[in-house]
């Protein structure tokens, strides 16, 4: 039509044509056309379809429809009304002058022009927005997706762009309509990737260096020319499926596709995807090309065999998609068609709910949930053999609920979870009762279920009736909301009127239960009539006895309590009695103090666990000195470790090691100390700068933690250089105090019963090893003669007066008599205790009986466990004689010598205490009713405090003896070691005086005093019993808490043995700060007066050990970490004399080829 100023010429002017689609297949149909407003020629894109379901079922095709120049009179035959004839009419047809684009779903298009590129906005079938430019020539780029609606409804054929924002197009669904934008470039993070788009809408912003919309204000676009550039002109990406390699006619087979499974899937893909042909065997990889893809995907092949292949395809957006198969010619041969489709959708369940117990068939209705692959319950995962397009069929699981619960039902898609809907869980349903009624020729059972939500249907149910056998129902039926409000389920029983139905069972899924039919309750109200007098009457009647049974058990129990009340009291007022009246028999004579000498005390000392070589390190008395002496290895070796410079460099590395235990540091230590012991001096100076650089490490964190425990050389270092130093001290001082106080504290425990088997005993300090059961026994003083012996001389014939309980056993008889007769003559009598025997003889009977722990008169009780005999069990009385004789050897089988050896002796074997239980039926004297109080704190005052007074002043002196200063002055180690701690807190500028006060606590109480308090047996030549240990830890305890700058919290739930001694510590925390302040007053201890000191005391035990062997002990740690003793001198610089010494050492020791190394 042409633009005239008469309105009728312009409607003449008006033509009409056919336009043909396509040059490929012809297409009839026009879904939607969109004018391209760019100017002449006019041109349309329009979207026609051949209404099939190829790939190519919809073409965008190009036309110019520029109006004729020559407008002649003819009418136009698609515009003529009923005046034309065919004679005059005239058909013209527009031919497409490009197909743009193939789809096999478009449903409308819009056209937008930008500068002299033409922007096509395509909507599909899907719900999918696509755009493509064409450039002046008409070639078409890559198309791209601008949007994906997530369902599979088409787009309207109208789409029109924003008339105010032109970067805004509006697309319509059925019940949709949005607002697109059209362009997205932001995706474009780079100058390169943005101009490689080539979407005319965006344009690199150079002043904000990203990709935008060249329209936007603010951005100079072109680095050069200052605006909106893009990549002129398009490349006309072309994807076809033809073979991009030359025929090489080899003999290579060609593969051939039938078919893929499956055909359709969502757009995130699948996990397995078969291709099902022949000659597949030489698959390669997989090619996908879509109609908006440029270039194809590839694939791998997961696996294949000749007639199938199978692969992973990815997800992707909406469409048909062509697949094909590539061996290694690089040739895709064969084409087949798989549609991405949008993801499943849920519309509702069917039903909605379940039981608890599970197994209820549920369907899920929707869309494309054939693409599901499994359904997610939870932590449940189920995959469904009942599956359609629009249905999903499954057995929901069991869960225990107690109230109705939304379980949400999640759908997994390739990977991906999906969100559905919720079902809910009901309680299982409550069947009520039953009832049987003949109806006709069958037989019907009323079931009355509670009422609820769950929606019951009969193909659900299942229904048996059981008498002898099993009947099920034929018929079922269900009336919800009955008369009574309840539900009633009809079930119906075929050609049997007569059955006696007992119980049905109701299975639901996996619910089932079992209902029996409900009681006749008239025949229960008349048997309940019938024998309720005689239940009254028996009620009266056991209501009468109870109540005098009750009087009687009040009257016993009262008198119970009244006894009970009395053992306490009688119990607590011979406590305080003892405690007032007691007299302290201990320590009546205790002879000689048997102390251990010098390097029998250090060797204890410094090491408390025993090693191998430790009897080579010792010189015994009449060691031949020339085997002492160093030999070249030892000489060698000692000359080294003279060397500070390597000592230190030594200790350092050793420490430094992962495989260098505590025992090792300890054990390492103790040699040095040996091997250094002829020279203190340098052992002092060795220690001062091991313990600075210890120091040097402490006080920047925690200084307070100095010295705390032992896990360093050094700190073993010091305690061995405090029992050097302090031992002079420790014989003419603390010595006997110390003796006395174990003494006493021995004798306290012995004086009462000891069980055999624990070691408990009734007097002790440590409430854990109290026998407070055991409280009833008799001294006995017995008369002991002593068999004379060939090699016996004084002791022959002689007879001693010893005290002995009637509760002890035999063994503990022998121990006592033993004790008394060192304590007499002042040595141990000739015969050791496991070789000799006690004896009674009989006069008038002349018959000998030996005493023995076991023997054919001992008590067994009903577990088995036979008692130890005792002094009681062979009734001797006060001053009976018995003789000590040796044993007499004779041959035996076992290597046990005495039940002791017993590896089940606790279990065999009691004395004072059951095995199972504290009962001492020997020790039950008077009345056999009664039994003692069970109860141990009644007796904590009698016998704890008792043991706490009788030892209180031992303790005491032995506290005072060693925080004292003898004539003013405390001993010179620690006078010395004293003023090097302040000094090295002035240095390191510690004015906290805690600090100093603990580092002083940490390197003489707790490092040696403590010590020497817990082990005795390092200073005397005694035994330590597990007993003892426990007491000498109370003590011990309350040694060091006398140190402590903490201020004691005690209540009345603190335990015994830190109450035993809370009012002690008061005054012993005064007299230590008194006894610091005194040495700190004290002028300073010059270096050379120390050095003398040190030096007598290695001239006095210069004999004492075997300083060769520790040597070799020594080197064994060098040998094992040689490399990196080595490594570490290199690294501190040392001389090169000093590296040459080192491995001089490791020569000679290797040539003297004595020592097996592992």
């Amino acid at each position: 039509m042409k633009n005239e100023d008469d309105k009728q010429k312009s409607l003449e002017s008006l033509r009409g044509a056919t336009l043909l689609c396509c040059e490929d297949k012809n297409r009839t149909v026009l879904l939607s056309s969109s004018l391209i407003n760019r100017g002449p020629p006019v041109l349309l894109a329009g979207v026609f379809t051949a209404r099939s379901s190829n790939p190519d079922n919809t073409a965008l095709a190009i036309f110019n429809i520029t109006p004729w120049t020559n407008v002649d009179s003819d009418k136009d035959e698609d515009l003529c009304s009923s005046e034309c004839t065919e004679k005059t009419v005239q058909s013209h047809h527009i031919k497409e002058l490009k197909t743009a684009f193939l789809h096999p779903n478009m449903t409308s298009v819009a056209t937008a022009t930008v500068n002299s590129w033409i922007v096509l906005f395509i909507g599909t079938g899907d719900g999918q927005l696509l755009k493509i430019v064409l450039d002046k020539n008409l070639n078409s780029g890559c198309p791209d997706i601008l949007y994906q609606f997530p369902g599979d409804n088409a787009v309207f054929s109208k789409m029109i762009l924003d008339p105010v924002d032109k970067k805004k197009v509006y697309i319509a669904l059925e019940k949709q309509l949005s607002r697109i934008r059209v362009a997205n470039c932001s995706r474009f993070d780079a100058l390169r990737t943005c101009w490689a788009g080539q979407d005319p809408y965006c344009g690199w912003c150079a002043s904000e260096s990203r990709c935008a919309v060249c329209i936007a204000a603010g951005c100079y676009w072109s680095l050069k020319d200052n605006h909106c550039g893009w990549v002129s002109g398009v490349e006309k990406a072309s994807l076809t499926n033809k073979d991009s390699c030359p025929d090489l006619r080899t003999e290579q087979i060609v593969p051939e596709i039938h078919l893929i499974e499956p055909t359709e899937i969502s757009y995130l893909g699948k996990n397995k995807v078969t291709i099902k042909g022949t000659n597949l065997s030489q698959v390669s990889k997989i090619w996908i090309t879509g109609s908006a893809d440029c270039r194809p995907f590839e694939i791998p092949v997961l696996s294949s065999t000749d007639n199938e292949v199978q692969f992973s395809i990815p997800k992707s957006t909406k469409g048909v998609r062509k697949v094909c198969v590539v061996v290694n010619d690089g040739i895709c041969h064969g084409s087949v068609l798989i549609q991405y489709r949008s993801l499943p959708s849920c519309d509702r369940l069917s039903p909605n709910s379940t039981w608890a117990s599970g197994k209820r068939r549920v369907s899920i209705l929707g869309n494309n949930l054939h693409f599901v692959d499994v359904i997610k319950h939870e932590n449940m995962e189920f995959k469904s053999k009942h599956v359609t397009k629009n249905n999903i069929s499954y057995y929901v699981p069991a869960r225990e609920v107690e109230k109705p619960v939304e379980i949400p039902i999640k759908m997994v898609v390739a990977n991906h979870t999906l969100e559905c809907l919720n079902i809910t869980y009901h309680p299982d349903p409550k069947f009520l009762e039953f009832s049987t009624t003949p109806v006709a020729n069958n037989l019907q059972i009323t079931i009355k279920k509670m009422k609820d939500a769950l929606t019951i249907k009969t193909d659900e149910l299942n229904i048996t009736a059981i008498d002898d056998q099993r009947h099920p129902c034929t018929s079922i039926k269900i009336i919800f909301n009955d008369n009574s409000g309840d539900d009633s389920i009809l079930c119906t029983i075929n050609n049997k009127p007569k059955l006696s139905i007992q119980k049905i069972e109701i299975q639901l899924g996996d619910f089932k239960e079992v209902l029996e039919k409900s009681f006749n309750y008239y025949w229960l109200l008349f048997i309940v009539v019938c024998i309720m007098p005689f239940v009254i009457l028996e009620t009266k009647a056991m209501f009468c006895f109870n109540r005098v049974k009750q009087r009687q058990l009040t009257k016993k129990l009262s008198e119970q309590v009244e006894l009970l009340e009395c053992d306490i009291r009688n119990e607590i007022r011979e406590g305080f009695a003892e405690l007032q009246t007691e007299k302290s028999d201990l320590l009546e004579a205790f002879g000689t103090i048997p102390y251990l000498d010098y390097k029998h005390f250090a060797v204890r000392t410094f090491f408390p666990e025993a090693m191998p070589a430790l009897s080579s390190i010792v010189n015994d008395v009449g060691q031949d000195m020339e085997k002492g002496k160093q030999n070249e290895s030892s000489q060698a070796l000692s000359n080294l470790i003279h060397e500070q410079l390597f000592l230190i460099t030594l200790v350092h590395t050793l420490e430094e090691q992962k495989k260098f235990t505590i025992k090792d540091k300890c054990v390492f230590a103790s040699l040095l100390t040996i091997a250094l012991h002829s020279d203190l001096v340098y052992l002092t100076r060795v220690m001062e700068v091991l313990l600075r650089a210890l120091m040097d490490q402490s006080s920047n964190t925690q200084p307070k933690l100095m010295l705390r425990r032992t896990e360093s050389i050094v700190e073993k270092l010091l305690t061995n250089w405090m029992s050097i130093c302090l031992y002079g001290f420790l014989r003419e001082s603390v010595g006997e105090p110390l003796f006395l106080m174990v003494s006493a504290l021995t004798q306290r425990i012995n004086k009462g019963p000891v069980d055999a088997i624990t070691e408990k005993a009734l007097y002790t300090l440590n409430e854990d090893w109290l026998l407070w059961q055991a409280h009833d026994f008799h001294t006995l003083k017995l008369k002991v003669l002593f068999q004379a012996l060939p090699d016996g001389e004084k002791e022959a014939g002689a007879t001693l007066e010893v005290s002995v309980l009637d509760c002890d056993t035999t063994e503990q008889a022998k121990e006592k008599i033993l004790r008394s007769f060192k304590s007499k003559f002042g040595y141990p009598y000739h015969v050791q205790l496991k070789d000799i025997d006690i004896v009674k003889e009989y006069e008038k009977e002349g018959s000998v009986l030996k005493l023995q722990e076991v023997d054919s008169t001992s008590k067994v009780g009903e577990n088995g466990v036979k008692r130890l005999n005792t002094i009681g069990h062979y009734q001797l009385s006060d001053g009976d004689s018995v003789r000590v004789t040796k044993k007499i050897a004779r041959a035996t089988l076992s290597t046990q010598e005495s039940i002791k050896d017993d590896d089940n002796y606790s279990t065999k074997y009691c004395h004072l205490i059951e095995a199972d239980g504290p009962e001492i039926d020997d020790l039950q004297k008077g009345n056999p009713q009664r039994k003692k109080l069970k109860l141990k704190e009644v007796y904590l005052t009698k016998l704890l405090l008792n043991s706490y007074v009788a030892v209180h002043s031992f303790v005491e002196n032995l506290f005072k003896t060693i925080w004292g200063l003898p004539n003013g002055k405390a001993p010179l180690a620690v006078k010395y070691f004293f003023d090097f701690l302040d000094a090295q807190a002035e240095n390191k500028k510690i004015t906290d005086p805690d600090v100093l006060h603990i580092w002083k606590t940490n390197s003489l109480p707790l490092r040696f005093w403590v010590n020497i308090l817990k082990n005795p047996q390092f200073v005397f030549d005694m035994e330590k019993t597990a007993h003892l240990d426990s007491c000498l830890s109370v003590i011990a305890q309350a040694f060091m808490d006398s140190f402590s700058l903490a201020e004691q919290q005690l209540g009345k739930h603190a335990p015994t043995n830190k109450l035993l001694y809370a009012k002690d510590i008061p005054q012993y925390k005064e007299e230590v700060k008194a006894y610091y302040k005194q040495i700190h007053d004290q002028p300073l201890l010059g270096f050379s007066e120390f050095t003398l000191f040190l030096e007598e005391e290695s001239k006095k035990h210069e004999n004492e050990f075997n300083e060769s062997a520790a040597l070799h002990e020594i080197y064994k740690y060098i040998f094992q970490y040689f490399d990196e003793i080595k490594l570490k001198l290199e690294q501190s610089g040392a001389p090169s004399d000093l590296k040459q010494q080192l491995s001089h050492v490791k020569d000679v020791f290797d040539g003297r080829k004595m020592w097996k190394w592992e």
